[in-house]
């Protein structure tokens, strides 16, 4: 009888267990289909978005540019406000479906100014401001796709682990689409349908996430992270000569249940060590007894979410040198190729396109990483996700500075050319005797570098935040890579300047046969070192996130 019971009980158990898999394996089907549509729609605007504006709106080069570059900076700050409202407010389902709708509407106002002459200035940028929304999306939609998994159940956890790889492989794909078959139908067949299929690739994207509602989780907001860090600051600046207790146990945390705060949907969290100033403001003092204010009396989980937050600037800081290297794969490489040559039999492959190698080398990255690198490391090392989270971005930093050098020892044997065979005319003259696909190798390695340190941040932003304040913190990650833009354009504006000085042509003229780019990825090696120096220390301090028992 108790065998038939506990068999009774155990196959209950695993119905209840596949009935879960089988819904998260299917809310996960649903958002990366969801993905791929709206990052095909993205960048089959974004990529060919300054050649629209200059050849088709007539702007000059410059104007365009700037057009595009803030364009892309308030897609990279936007994030941030959908972050808080999700955390705070809205929760992340009621979040993605808000922006992925107004998205939708600014793809159809850019269709309807591509298709109608009169309507063209205003009312594009109108809609490319709206499809700038879009960028919101990774960082709300990641975090979302994580919450599909439980993470109390190791299996859970492993899933989750490897839905942040195929999370951006799906981007990856996308992208590969609309970089290539939407730019061509812009380019051959007219703007109007070229920008008529992201509509009607975002109208898809909406209807797919809406028919997979009834497979999520959902999570509840539970008010803003702002206020309860305010609070914490100014109960520990209110209490700065109180005596933190010897016995942390004494420290205040109201009334928890289950191990769950009082803060709606959040565990708690154990307290560390770090920051100890912070642990004054859950210091219960007499006057406190009487039931005291959150701006005087904070629970541990209020304080470690500070603390959290804290310990995630360092690692997010090390994003924005990472950033600026990355960020050479559609500037100076392009440059690099424009002068080497570009044919394949009868075809001219230009510079530009040979980023979709990049794209291609990130989905297969992302396949070997999750089928044969973490199955391996994960028996060498005993980790249950092959690497620590910090050890796999660590990893992607160092081989980011292989695809300096590679991209520099390149540039040495183009210069070697350059002096043998006299070619000083990048623009005008013959392009030099070295095919431009030996620019295919720092393309492959750069994809390999995205695939463990841009992933990698992904899951540890995730990871590492408190659970009320996980959209803010995804969002915060992906600010970094603005940062590294503005970063990359002030250091080519410096190394410019001070290399030109004294009539010299300085490392990138505007000729660059005549100029030293090898240098310049000479100093962005150095940088990606010294960062990388910097990366390990901060990962040594590093203290990871601990729930409370």
């Amino acid at each position: 009888m108790e065998a038939v019971e506990s068999n009774g009980r155990h196959g209950g158990t695993d119905r209840r267990k596949s009935k879960k898999h089988r819904r998260n394996r299917w809310a996960c089907v649903f958002l990366l289909v969801n993905n791929f549509f709206q990052f095909a729609a993205y960048y089959g605007v974004s990529t060919n978005l300054v050649n629209y504006l200059k050849y088709r709106l007539n702007e000059d080069s410059k104007t365009a540019a700037n057009s595009v570059t803030n364009w892309e900076g308030t897609g990279s700050i936007a994030p941030l406000i959908a972050g808080y409202l999700a955390d705070a407010f809205l929760g992340r389902y009621w979040t993605i479906v808000l922006f992925m709708v107004i998205s939708a509407v600014g793809y159809g106002v850019l269709t309807a100014s591509a298709s109608v002459v009169k309507l063209q200035s205003a009312v594009l940028y109108a809609g490319l401001y709206l499809v700038a929304l879009a960028g919101v999306l990774e960082p709300i939609m990641a975090p979302f796709g994580a919450d599909q998994f439980d993470e109390s159940d190791e299996e859970e956890r492993d899933r989750q682990s490897s839905f942040f790889n195929w999370f951006y492989f799906s981007i990856d794909v996308g992208s590969l689409l609309g970089g290539t078959v939407l730019v061509w139908v812009q380019s051959n067949v007219g703007p109007g349908l070229g920008y008529g299929i992201p509509a009607l690739f975002s109208v898809v994207s909406v209807l797919v996430f809406l028919a997979g509602s009834a497979t999520y989780r959902r999570d509840q907001p539970p008010g803003s992270p702002l206020t309860r860090i305010a609070q914490v600051v100014v109960a520990a600046v209110r209490k700065f000569d109180v005596e933190t207790p010897s016995d942390l146990s004494l420290l205040h945390e109201c009334d928890a249940v289950d191990g769950m705060s009082v803060i709606q949907g959040s565990r708690r969290l154990a307290h560390t060590g770090q920051f100890r100033l912070l642990d004054k403001a859950a210091v219960e003092t007499a006057s406190d007894k009487a039931g005291a204010s959150p701006w005087r009396l904070c629970t541990v989980t209020q304080v470690e979410e500070l603390k959290c937050l804290l310990r995630l600037l360092p690692v997010w800081a090390s994003g924005i040198i990472y950033a600026a290297a990355y960020t050479q794969v559609t500037t100076t490489f392009i440059l690099q190729g424009d002068t080497m040559d570009p044919r394949i039999g009868r075809f001219k492959i230009p510079a530009a396109a040979l980023s979709v190698f990049h794209t291609v080398s990130v989905i297969l990255w992302v396949a070997i990483y999750d089928r044969a690198i973490v199955p391996l490391a994960r028996r060498v090392t005993g980790h249950e996700r092959g690497f620590t989270q910090l050890a796999r971005m660590g990893v992607g930093l160092v081989i980011l500075a292989v695809a300096m050098v590679a991209a520099g020892a390149l540039e040495v044997a183009r210069k070697r050319l350059i002096a043998r065979h006299g070619v000083y005319a990048a623009a005008d003259g013959p392009s030099l005797p070295l095919s431009i696909f030996w620019q295919v190798p720092q393309y492959v390695v750069m994809g390999a570098s995205e695939v463990f340190t841009l992933i990698g941040q992904m899951e540890f932003f995730y990871d590492q935040a408190p659970d009320a304040m996980r959209s803010l913190c995804s969002a915060l990650s992906s600010t970094s890579f603005a940062l590294g833009d503005y970063a990359s354009s002030a250091l080519v504006v410096v190394v410019a300047r001070v290399t030109a000085r004294g009539g010299r042509p300085g490392w990138i003229p505007d000729d660059i046969n005549r100029g030293h780019l090898d240098y310049f990825f000479w100093l962005l090696t150095v940088l990606c070192i010294g960062n990388l120096v910097a990366y390990l220390l901060i990962a040594r301090w590093y203290t990871y996130k601990k729930t409370a028992r």
